[in-house]
């Protein structure tokens, strides 16, 4: 018999189909007693305008009108995931300066509902929220459900955002040498080109040759943007 933490863990078996991963997450938010849920997914680049890519199951008249009201700008859930991965529980506190969005929200029938949100290792940030139209969220039911919930966030964004990155792939993913990442990362230290020819017993020439390279892979400006770009994708890990 399977244990529940092997039961959300062949969420992330259902291939590249994003819609049979997210069916499974229906699946698994229902189990938890929630009647919705939604998954968002912001990659790290570009920077100044992020790729972002939704899923839920809420009401079509409800997911039209957020959209054309550009609710995913002001929600506090939203922001809120984009700074901390501490779980949030829908309030009238939390949706004070939000009005409009909290009051339509409602009468849409998104009554109750808990967010967290997740950052893996390439820097692509996800987002999933559970909700329903009734029974409100108490201490005892997270007390009982927490640590599945926050299971089901972590495979949600494992599965998911596998597909959105392989649907979406970035040009700056050309392979970095071994050379140029010691480099990037000695960069990122602080170190001048000197200095790390000197660490590494090459040419400054060399370590130039070697930057030039990783800011013309990262599509960068210049090193400094190279080494920023680097480290949110997750190559200086």
């Amino acid at each position: 018999m399977k244990t529940w933490q092997e039961d959300l863990l062949s969420i992330t078996e259902q291939g590249d189909c994003e819609r049979a991963i997210f069916s499974s997450v229906e699946s698994a938010a229902r189990a938890l007693g929630f009647d919705y849920c939604a998954y968002g997914f912001r990659a790290p680049l570009p920077v100044s305008s992020p790729r972002i890519a939704l899923l839920n199951n809420y009401p079509l008249a409800w997911s039209e009108r957020y959209a054309k009201a550009g609710y995913l700008e002001i929600d506090p859930t939203v922001q809120h995931g984009r700074k901390s991965q501490v779980p949030m529980v829908w309030s009238d506190e939390v949706f004070a300066g939000s009005g409009a969005l909290w009051d339509e929200a409602r009468a849409a029938g998104l009554k109750v509902g808990w967010a967290q949100s997740s950052l893996d290792g390439f820097g692509v940030g996800g987002m999933l929220t559970l909700c329903r139209s009734a029974e409100p969220l108490t201490d005892v039911e997270l007390v009982a459900n927490q640590q599945k919930m926050r299971w089901l966030v972590h495979v949600a964004h494992l599965a998911l955002a596998r597909v959105f990155r392989a649907k979406q792939p970035d040009k700056m993913t050309q392979g970095l040498t071994g050379r140029e990442l010691e480099i990037l990362k000695w960069t990122a230290d602080g170190k001048s080109s000197q200095d790390i020819a000197d660490i590494l017993a090459v040419s400054k020439n060399t370590v130039d040759f070697h930057v030039r390279n990783a800011v013309s892979k990262l599509q960068a400006a210049n090193k400094t943007a190279a080494v920023v770009r680097a480290a949110i994708l997750g190559y200086l890990n």
